[in-house]
């Protein structure tokens, strides 16, 4: 009887070890299942019917940019009175209007910044607004320099005596801060370009917020010149490194932004020509180094898109 009697009771540690078994087994089997749904979010068809594993976690969807939500750029270019650089903007212009209402562009409104002083004969025909070059001589140099002393103080930080003569490019960020100060811009971003860029696709606003959008140049290398730039990139900015290989154009940027960018750039442009061993060093690509270098001195670093430009 005895015998009989604890056969048919179960052990305790048996019982343990069997509720202890069914804990881990349901605990392992809702695992998977949540792993399993978790994972199909990351696991996407390619384009041969397989699958591939995609581990990075998409942009919650409250702070996606909506897909039918436009955000509109302006289009601004800087251009003298010259017949080529006249016969390059009426091309420009004329691929913009082609490009601007089709699927897929936030291009905006669109101005030709004329940096000869005066109207020419194509004001009706491109959306132009007139705007100062700077000076040739030293008593102009000295009015331009009490200008923008007192419209920028906190751009400058000491006279800058320079004779420009030979140089036109200087007169682009000169004329897009006389631009950003006396016109009237509806959009947010604006897009920089040049005469002789030509739309061949309806361009999205590649910019990011805070964060603007620029071509990477292969000849722009800011780690090549630490030396020069240190002139103007002082060490407590961080390394030179943090200068972005890029030049001002094509940039897509937001409209208060490069109103603190560009007299930056212009200060910087003006000292680096004013140095010798600066304008030997970058020649002819000087005022890009100097947007490069303006805009790093306010933190700013760009979205970096080689698909922004053919050349």
């Amino acid at each position: 009887m005895i015998v009989r009697k604890n056969m048919g009771r179960a052990s305790p540690l048996v019982l343990v070890t069997l509720v202890l078994g069914f804990c881990f087994a349901t605990y392992n089997l809702v695992t998977m299942i949540m792993h399993n749904r978790a994972i199909s979010k990351w696991v996407e068809d390619d384009a041969n019917g397989g699958i591939f594993f995609d581990p990075v976690i998409k942009m919650p969807e409250n702070v996606r940019k909506p897909k039918n939500a436009r955000l509109p750029f302006h289009v601004a270019v800087t251009a003298t009175d010259a017949t080529y650089s006249q016969w390059q903007c009426r091309i420009m212009y004329y691929w913009y209007k082609k490009k601007k209402d089709l699927p897929g562009s936030d291009m905006g409104g669109f101005t030709r910044i004329l940096h000869s002083g005066s109207p020419d004969n194509f004001m009706d025909e491109i959306p132009t607004i007139v705007v100062d070059p700077l000076p040739e001589g030293l008593d102009r140099v000295s009015f331009l320099l009490y200008h923008i002393l007192n419209r920028h103080r906190a751009a400058f930080s000491e006279k800058i005596p320079l004779s420009y003569q030979g140089y036109i490019v200087l007169n682009r960020p000169w004329a897009f801060v006389q631009w950003l100060e006396k016109a009237t811009i509806e959009e947010d971003y604006i897009l920089m370009a040049e005469p002789d860029h030509i739309f061949i696709n309806p361009l999205p606003n590649l910019a990011s917020g805070g964060f603007p959008a620029a071509f990477p140049f292969f000849y722009i290398k800011p780690a090549d010149y630490g030396k020069v730039l240190r002139k103007f990139f002082p060490e407590e900015m961080g390394p030179v490194t943090n200068i972005d290989p890029i030049g001002n154009s094509p940039v897509i940027i937001k409209k208060d932004l490069l109103k603190k960018i560009a007299p930056t750039w212009m200060n910087v442009s003006l000292k680096m020509k004013d140095d010798p061993e600066t304008d030997e060093a970058f020649g002819w690509v000087l005022e890009m180094y100097a947007y490069a270098v303006g805009s790093a001195l306010h933190g700013v670093q760009h979205i970096l898109r080689k698909d922004f430009m053919l050349q």
